[in-house]
């Protein structure tokens, strides 16, 4: 078939829009335009060189300036009912109906591409869910001022897919653009405050770099930070803000590698069809590796060969760009892999020819860091275990095609994929419905979905976890490295002599390998009550090794299964109920009958778990397009928990079951200043049928081991109670790689801490579990 030729396009609307505002675009604050005098500006050229506008960067006094103005948005926006807020949002929908063409030109202009389609799309979806807020999410409320931070080249979609849900949640927003999406950014915030929208609740400034967005963090009204875009700008922000008791969130969406898996059994026309438009024709946030079986490998190159003819040479954003994707070829051509291009390589410029890699060693650099530039690796697998294994190479986790017309073989590789969306037989399909969590380096939060609704908001019986402070004066490389406390022997008999713990590695009781011991001290702090083992960075090692041995087992147990071991752990702990309560009295200086109340609540939180492994099992999503969307909550991996010091047994026996629940490993590090409890409990585990290495219990010093656990690189997620010195060292290190972190600063002359913990509200049970799994989900079309 023969195409007329494509439309001319037009951006005249968008143009008369920079034009009404001389082309100077200024900062968006309460409700208005703001383009304070004497503010440096930086021009936004398009991909000819033309200059678009020049959009200002905003300073110590702007920032503070939106902060107030967001404050007064959020006492307006949060105090109208759902179903104005709703309203509002709906609203929306028929203003960008009027004035979705320059939204789109706009858009096309600034190569932040988001159709008004798409916009209209998450507005519906959205104000649907903030007219349901109070009827399907009780007992929760909104954080307050909320900041949304993106990079240059992230999209105008993974942008408002987190202003959108904070916005309906009650939530006022600063957003912090790219210099891409920072005009859509602006128009878009001056027809929000059109439709409705009371005057700062939605704010956006601009600035010369990303570290605009930790300067808005440093402010005391902001709440909550969460970021989309590349990875190194996350790791910034997450060091920059460490400290500032503001909880940050990170999507590193841009540069991820994402495996293009083409089965023997899938249809290779389409396939290669859509292989070309993904990794060639569109601008996109990721990097495509394709992925083929050995049998179709001829079949796919032949159609590859043929598809590529009469491709043009594709822009890169500069000659040093040329360089690199010279280098990158040439490598992978020195380890064996041969070259389709589309036509030849010009000798110098910034321009290069759609190129395949084929036969692509899996450790080349263009798989692992690929290059910019139209460059697409090539690998061969034989089996479907062995597609799985190269899917899951990437450090990344962000997202999967799959290629086949077998639907068994389609659903067993998402569920083994490491990757937070697959897509079936099609690629890139992005909706508001689909929850998305970082797998791996992708990422510590959930987008999309219900799922991405809670990292807005919060129970309304507690507090933040985190206070709001300057960050402290540290040297990270000697936190956790002092001297262990000095044992002197005395002249006590055997008989009297204080017992002696060990720790649970690996399913057995053992010492720690330094073979050194710490003097637990008594309620009164004098003397010495037991020693228990002076764990270091060793022993978490030997207790990761067997907790990764022996949690992808118990993540594919059925949740019956899972469930009846935790029954099982709860009768257990009864059975030992006299020894453990006798543990928590000698070591808290609780009374017999208080010590057994709490044993009785954590027998009973115990059984809670074990009712709750099967009620929460994802399910299928409303779509708008014909197809079925699917969604699972999957375990971490292994958890690191850093246990409190208030009800030492009862808190222990709630982490530990929402980790295990949930298909997780677990390490846990006892209080320092209460460990008894816990290292009792290890009979009742030696004694359980759980799989050895699935809970481990190490004790010592606490900054020690936190640092032990903050750098193992195996270790998802870390579950933090202690001093602010430790909440801001995990935040500044556990960036590379991402890590979900839990963390509260308990206070020692703090009566109340630990109350939570003898609450049997529901939503201390939900919000454990949310923190103990991350979301995938799997789009199915159809016909």
């Amino acid at each position: 078939m023969e195409f007329g030729p494509a439309p001319t396009s037009s951006t005249s609307t968008a143009q008369a829009w920079l034009d009404h505002h001389s082309r100077a675009l200024g900062l968006f604050i309460d409700g208005k335009f703001v383009r304070p005098a004497d503010r440096k500006s930086r021009s936004l050229v398009d991909s000819k060189g033309t200059n678009v506008c020049s959009i200002v960067c905003a300073e110590e006094d702007d920032i503070s300036l939106c902060a107030s103005s967001a404050v007064n948005g959020f006492k307006a926006w949060s105090s109208l009912t759902c179903y104005q807020r709703a309203k509002v949002l709906l609203r929306l929908v028929s203003v960008l109906g009027l004035h979705g063409k320059c939204v789109s030109e706009l858009c096309e202009l600034c190569e932040a591409s988001c159709s008004p389609s798409t916009l209209s799309r998450m507005l519906q979806y959205y104000s649907s869910w903030a007219q349901l807020r109070d009827t399907l999410m009780t007992n929760w409320k909104p954080l307050g001022v909320v900041v949304v931070v993106v990079s240059d080249d992230c999209s105008l979609f993974s942008l408002f897919v987190k202003v959108l849900p904070a916005l309906a949640m009650g939530n006022s927003v600063i957003i912090v653009p790219g210099w891409s999406t920072a005009p859509p950014a602006l128009l878009l915030a001056q027809l929000f405050i059109g439709a409705g929208l009371p005057a700062g609740t939605l704010n956006v400034l601009t600035g010369s770099d990303a570290s605009l967005g930790a300067k808005v963090a440093q402010n005391l009204s902001t709440s909550y930070v969460t970021y989309s875009g590349s990875k190194q700008d996350a790791v910034n922000l997450c060091k920059a803000t460490a400290g500032m008791g503001v909880a940050v969130s990170v999507s590193a969406c841009i540069g991820a590698t994402c495996p293009f898996i083409i089965f023997e059994s899938a249809d290779i026309d389409s396939a290669v069809e859509e292989v070309i438009e993904a990794a060639f024709k569109k601008k996109k946030e990721i990097q495509w590796v394709l992925c083929v079986q050995e049998s179709v490998l001829d079949s796919v190159v032949a159609r590859l060969k043929l598809r590529m003819v009469g491709m043009k040479c594709a822009g890169l954003q500069s000659d040093a760009d040329r360089v690199l994707v010279d280098a990158a070829v040439k490598e992978a051509q020195q380890q064996g892999a041969t070259l389709i291009q589309a036509c030849t390589a010009p000798p110098a410029g910034a321009l290069y020819p759609p190129t395949v890699l084929c036969r692509t060693a899996p450790a080349s650099p263009c798989v692992v860091t690929p290059s910019p530039g139209p460059l697409l690796p090539l690998m061969t697998f034989r089996s479907n275990t062995e597609a799985v294994t190269l899917g899951n190479h990437s450090p990344h986790g962000r997202a999967a095609s799959i290629w086949t017309e077998d639907l068994t073989l389609a659903l067993e590789t998402a569920k083994s994929l490491s990757v937070g969306s697959v897509w079936v037989n099609s690629h890139s399909v992005c909706d508001p419905c689909l929850p998305v969590s970082g797998h791996k380096g992708s990422g510590s939060c959930t987008d999309g979905g219900q799922e991405g609704l809670y990292q807005f908001l919060r129970p309304s019986s507690s507090s933040s976890s985190l206070s709001r402070s300057s960050p402290l004066v540290m040297d990270y490389t000697k936190f956790g490295t002092g001297a262990s406390p000095v044992i002197i022997p005395d002249d006590s008999d055997s008989a009297s002599a204080p017992k002696s713990y060990l720790h649970f590695v690996g399913g057995k009781a053992c010492k720690s390998v330094s073979g050194c011991s710490l003097g637990v001290q008594p309620p009164g702090g004098s003397g010495v009550l037991a020693y228990c083992p002076d764990g270091g960075r060793k022993d978490v090692r030997n207790a990761v090794e067997a907790a990764i041995k022996v949690q992808p087992g118990w993540m594919k147990k059925s949740p019956s299964a899972r469930a009846q071991s935790l029954y099982s752990l709860a009768k257990g702990l009864e059975a030992k109920s006299r020894d453990i309560a006798a543990s928590v009295t000698i070591q808290t200086g609780l009374s017999m009958d208080e010590a057994e109340k709490e044993l009785e609540l954590s027998i009973t939180r115990l059984s809670d778990w074990a009712a709750y492994c099967d009620k929460i099992q994802g399910g299928t999503l409303p779509m708008p397009q014909s197809g079925s969307a699917l969604s699972f909550p999957e375990a971490l991996g292994v958890v690191g928990v850093i246990l409190p010091d208030k009800n030492p047994l009862l808190s222990m026996v709630t982490l530990l079951g929402a980790a295990v629940a949930a298909g997780n490993a677990i390490i846990m590090v006892p209080s320092e200043k209460y460990p008894l409890p816990a290292l009792a409990f290890i009979q009742v585990l030696l004694a359980s049928d759980l799989p050895a290495g699935l809970v481990n219990i190490i004790s010592g010093s606490r900054d020690q081991l936190t640092v032990a656990l903050a750098n193992h690189s195996v270790i998802k997620s870390i579950w933090y109670w202690g001093s602010a010195e430790g909440c801001q060292y995990l935040q500044y290190t556990c960036t590379s790689p991402l890590k979900t972190l839990s963390l509260s600063c308990q206070n020692d002359e703090e009566e109340e801490e630990g109350k939570e913990w003898t609450e049997s509200h529901p939503l201390l049970l939900e919000q454990m579990w949310r923190n103990a799994v991350q979301w995938k989900s799997v789009w199915i079309p159809t016909a």
